[in-house]
């Protein structure tokens, strides 16, 4: 299932095509939706792309 592929933040930022910095960014601000698994950053896309669609 597709929409619900997990992603790193490499994958993300090629996704949104947005620098890893941008990411980090928003991580910091607490504007993208993620959860932390193990220590490291993942994002379902699904999540993603609810998000997009709120116009985030």
């Amino acid at each position: 299932m597709m929409s619900e592929t997990l992603m790193t933040i490499e994958d993300l930022a090629r996704y949104l095509k947005v620098r890893k910095r941008t990411i980090y960014e928003w991580l910091r601000a607490k504007k993208i939706p993620a959860s932390k698994v193990i220590g490291q950053w993942r994002f379902r896309r699904d999540r993603i792309d609810k998000w997009l669609e709120q116009g985030n």
